[in-house]
């Protein structure tokens, strides 16, 4: 690159592939400025080849200078699957601690098959909420958002297979939960731990930029597999790029939903009959009394 009759550059070369990070190191002066804006297609050089994306930055058009992937697009996908964790435990969790403050519980341990009725019974329903919500987020985000890459029908069935698993992990889960409340002021503590997980979990930012051991922590639990799930079927393979070994590891994904789906309905069932067995009149009476003090 020459000003006038100063070279500012000369003979910078380097190649930069899928994935990986360079830094443009150098005193002031040195001709960083110039190199990113040559490479943007800003700034015309004056001798040499460059490429970006397969094309000359000097000649690259409206088209290859556009996205249509912004901050919006990459994050509407983590937002609904850390949803279905949220909506979830804390949708589960509360209607039972409702249900058992105002005596539904009691009337449905009853009924045939008790609790474990009442589970698929809530199950299904909450499901339904879910969904009706996801939609509600979803269809206004592909009008707002067109980088979702929602044109294939794979990307669809991704996206089916990964809510479905993920509302059997989270709701027994969040009911089983709720059977360990005593009071429904103490839901406040079960979110704050889901809270923590969300800010780990890759949610609003790539989790490869947080330290390892905390991506440890967060591949643990569902709300990282969830976001990662829908972003595998809602965001253009490009962005794989920021993931974990850069891989949408869809295995992985339906793996770890399964394990926490079967400790769900292992565990709910067994906790909502623990609980149901010492439910009676008298103490749905005593907890109508205290409410009303507190009131």
């Amino acid at each position: 690159m020459r000003y006038g009759t100063d070279d500012v550059l000369h003979d910078v070369g380097f190649a930069a592939y899928r994935g990986e990070v360079l830094c443009l190191l150098g005193p002031n002066g040195a001709g960083k400025t110039t190199t990113i804006e040559i490479l943007e297609g800003f700034r015309m050089r004056s001798a040499g080849d460059v490429a970006v994306l397969g094309t000359d930055p000097a000649r690259g058009g409206e088209d290859w200078r556009a996205t249509s992937f912004s901050l919006g697009t990459a994050t509407v996908p983590s937002v609904l699957g850390a949803g279905i964790v949220f909506n979830g435990i804390s949708g589960a969790a509360g209607n039972l601690v409702i249900d058992r403050e105002d005596g539904t519980l009691l009337r449905a341990k009853a009924t045939p098959n008790g609790m474990l009725g009442y589970l698929i019974g809530k199950v299904v329903s909450l499901s339904l909420m879910q969904v009706s919500a996801l939609l509600v987020t979803l269809v206004p985000s592909l009008i707002l958002f067109p980088g979702l890459a929602t044109g294939h029908l794979s990307a669809w069935l991704r996206l089916l297979w990964v809510l479905a698993l993920g509302l059997i992990a989270t709701l027994p889960l969040g009911a089983g939960i709720g059977s360990l409340i005593r009071e429904p002021r103490s839901m406040g503590l079960v979110m704050l731990p889901v809270t923590g997980l969300a800010a780990i979990s890759g949610i609003f930012y790539p989790i490869t930029a947080l330290p390892v051991w905390v991506q440890d922590i967060a591949q643990v639990f569902p709300m990282y597999w969830l976001g990662l799930g829908m972003r595998s079927a809602l965001l253009p393979d490009s962005a794989v790029v920021v993931e974990v070994g850069q891989s949408w590891r869809p295995w992985w994904t339906l793996g770890v939903l399964v394990v926490w789906a079967v400790i769900g309905l292992a565990l709910a069932p067994v906790l909502l009959r623990r609980m149901a067995r010492k439910e009676s009149g008298s103490s749905v009476a005593a907890r109508r009394e205290r409410a009303l003090q507190r009131v």
